[in-house]
This record gives structure tokens, C-alpha cells and sequence, in this order.
């Protein structure tokens, strides 16, 4: 069976981009992510030491988004990388991040990368 655990639409106010004005006023961006871990045991135990803490994502979350970068892509993978390092368990990660109102002077939404990576 193949398991995943899920974090969507989170919500982190940081400080990326490549224009003065984005590293210094920040704007809000929003993190998918989908885990591929083997939750097995979890489903037996109903204990949180067989799984891995939404809690814990989100913390690592919220350290890495705080490092600035110019670039989606740098911390899009900073976060894969450190997310690896910290849960040995997880077999594949997909993460989207976006950026809300980018600007380009467009009128959209959201502008971001996606990308997948296997230990």
C-alpha cells in the first residue's frame, strides 16, 4: 500500500524574491506538499512515533521559508533537501510553492514552482 501524508495551502508570510522591494515589504506564499512515507505501523499503533508530525513539517516549514532567497526554485529545494536530512522515512517529496501577486505586472493570483524528488 502506498501512503502519503499531506500538507496544503500553507500559509507563510516571508521575505523572497529578486526585486529590493520583495525582500524588504515580503509578500505571502503558499506550500503543498505531498510526503510519500510508509505509515504502516501508524495505522496499527495509533501512536505519533510511528509516522511523521504534521507539527514537525510545518516548523521546518516555517525555518526554512524564514532564510531569504532571490528564488522559488533555491527554496523549493532547500526545503526538500533539509526535509530529507530530518525524516529518514520519507521516501519522495512534491512541493509547490507560490508566490501571491507576483510582481510582473499581471493580474494574477499566484506564480510558483512544483517539483518531485526521491531520496
Amino acid at each position: 500500500m502506498e501512503s502519503y501524508i499531506y500538507l496544503n495551502q500553507v500559509s507563510i508570510y516571508a521575505y523572497h524574491g529578486v526585486s529590493p522591494q520583495e525582500t524588504r515589504v515580503g509578500n505571502t506564499f503558499l506550500i503543498d506538499l505531498k510526503l510519500k512515507t510508509d505509515i504502516s505501523q501508524a495505522i496499527e499503533s495509533d501512536d505519533i512515533t510511528h509516522t511523521v508530525s504534521y507539527a514537525d513539517i510545518y516548523r521546518l516549514l516555517t525555518e526554512e521559508m524564514a532564510v531569504p532567497s532571490k528564488l522559488l526554485e533555491h527554496v523549493a529545494g532547500r526545503i526538500v533537501r533539509r526535509i530529507f536530512q530530518d525524516f529518514p522515512t520519507i521516501e519522495t517529496v512534491t512541493i509547490k510553492l507560490s508566490k501571491q501577486n507576483p510582481p510582473m505586472g499581471a493580474d494574477i493570483a499566484f506564480a510558483g514552482v512544483e517539483l518531485t524528488a526521491n531520496r
